[in-house]
């Protein structure tokens, strides 16, 4: 069945969903570009330990060579576009150096990959504009890139995210930054209280997938009871993402990071940069606070508040 997702930039195909969780769940075959690097076994073989389903690597002229793991075995090819055609792998996640990072995006959207999960860092701007406007025009998503991925609990984790600190819930978090993520995570987890889905939708200028995005898919997600939103200084993605909010039924909880960032330094993202009167911390808290969101001043709040958020 065909929904309406928001419009909001994102390439989403909604028949793709698995309707217990947003975007990934226990089904989802993945592949991972960039398998034979360091960075790339060893997220590999963690996502194998936790249950992923990867199902195929890619590194060009490793083909042949397989990665072992326990009891799985993931063979590696040499294309994108032959790993999907032996292996049926419906999502990649892309662990490449910058360089080849707007190149890897291209080769997996042309495969017919449908989901995408950047995690590289330092991917060109001018590379992120030219990946935007391809991905506009094609079905799909892409989470990334600079991003930790995303997990959906006790199902598959995509990415470099600590599965030990998740768990099954019906939590939805989706956080510009990874740290904040497993932080906020941890909170919940010891609270007793499970998350749905966590997406990280990284901290770049240029991203795949918007708060906004993120957001309605959540709204749309049955198993979802309440959303944790975080965010930081720099750009505008909060402030529409409040605008938004004014139209979900599912609670939103926030915490924004930076309230001490000085202008014109960058906080740690390359998008976290306040310029000028734009993008300041309390900027965003008083649009989300317009649009009904109780915002956290610490992490260790936001438990509490979701509690009386799924009370009201």
């Amino acid at each position: 069945m065909r929904r309406n997702w928001p419009q909001a930039g994102h390439f989403y195909e909604a028949e793709k969903l698995k309707r217990m969780s947003i975007l990934i769940n226990k089904d989802t075959k993945v592949l991972v570009q960039g398998v034979t690097g360091r960075e790339g076994e060893f997220h590999t073989r963690a996502m194998l330990d936790y249950g992923t389903n990867v199902v195929a690597g890619v590194t060009p002229g490793k083909g042949g060579q397989f990665i072992e793991q326990n009891d799985d075995t993931v063979p590696v090819f040499n294309t994108v576009k032959e790993a999907v055609a032996m292996t049926g792998a419906d999502t990649s996640v892309i662990f490449v150096p910058p360089p080849f990072g707007a190149d890897a995006i291209f080769e997996a959207v042309d495969a017919g990959i449908q989901g995408i999960v950047c995690i590289t860092e330092g991917i060109p701007i001018q590379d992120m504009m030219k990946c935007y406007r391809f991905l506009q025009e094609r079905s799909g998503w892409m989470v990334g890139p600079n991003c930790p991925g995303l997990i959906t609990p006790g199902e598959c984790k995509i990415g470099i995210m600590p599965g030990d600190i998740f768990s099954p819930g019906n939590i939805g978090i989706v956080s510009r930054s990874g740290t904040l993520t497993y932080e906020i995570v941890d909170e919940l987890t010891r609270a007793g209280m499970g998350q749905s889905t966590c997406v990280g939708i990284g901290g770049d200028p240029i991203i795949g997938s918007s708060f906004v995005d993120v957001l309605g898919w959540f709204e749309e997600d049955p198993a979802t009871h309440a959303v944790v939103m975080s965010g930081e200084i720099g750009g505008n993605d909060e402030e529409k993402a409040a605008e938004f909010i004014k139209t979900m039924k599912t609670p939103v909880v926030g915490f924004i990071a930076g309230k001490t960032a000085p202008p014109g330094k960058r906080m740690g993202h390359a998008g976290a940069i306040v310029s000028g009167s734009a993008g300041t911390a309390q900027a965003k808290i008083e649009a989300l606070n317009a649009a009904g969101v109780t915002v956290a001043d610490l992490p260790n709040q936001v438990p509490e508040l979701v509690r009386k958020a799924l009370q009201k």
